[in-house]
């Protein structure tokens, strides 16, 4: 009877071991990701707006019917990225993932404190190669660390209701994402 049970608790293990491997493993193994599927719509550091979220034809995963959406895929490998969007009077927000899709800033319009939400990215080694001025201090300049050369920044923009989308829209249109 023990022999059963040790047999039945070591397959059980097992199963357990295998099972969790393969959940971890998967997304690495993903083909259609989420850089993937926009890096079919959009161009290296240029800002484009996604089309509005369907059950069936979503761009990104777990997209706001809420929310207008623009993305920026960018490529830092030669030089830092400008980025500029205008906040709207709801709600804006700006998200920076890697090319893995693992988030490592977000700003969203209140934190700003500004009409325009403006920053510089660029990896730690481009930052390291700037001069320092002591008259610049982190208020008048906001500098990304992205820890990888490639990735996205998706911004969003609030329309509390229907009627407003066209609003929030034409604000994500004046989004900038340049070298």
């Amino acid at each position: 009877m023990i022999r059963w049970l040790l047999w039945i608790a070591g397959g059980a293990v097992l199963g357990g071991i295998v099972h969790l491997s393969t959940i971890l493993a998967l997304p690495s193994t993903a083909t259609q990701d989420a850089y993937s599927r926009i890096a079919a719509i959009a161009p290296e550091n240029a800002v484009v707006a996604l089309p509005d979220p369907t059950p069936e034809t979503a761009t990104l995963p777990f997209m706001d019917p809420a929310f207008a959406s623009a993305v920026c895929r960018y490529d830092l490998s030669r030089g830092a990225v400008k980025f500029s969007a205008p906040i709207t009077t709801a709600y804006t927000s700006v998200s920076f993932y890697t090319r893995a899709g693992v988030a490592y800033y977000a700003i969203n319009d209140r934190a700003a404190g500004r009409r325009v939400i403006e920053l510089e990215l660029m990896t730690p080694l481009q930052r390291s190669r700037l001069p320092e001025d002591e008259e610049v201090t982190a208020a008048d300049r906001l500098i990304v660390e992205s820890p990888s050369d490639t990735g996205l920044i998706v911004v969003r923009a609030m329309a509390p209701e229907p009627g407003m989308m066209p609003a929030a829209k034409a604000a994500l249109a004046g989004a900038r994402c340049q070298t």
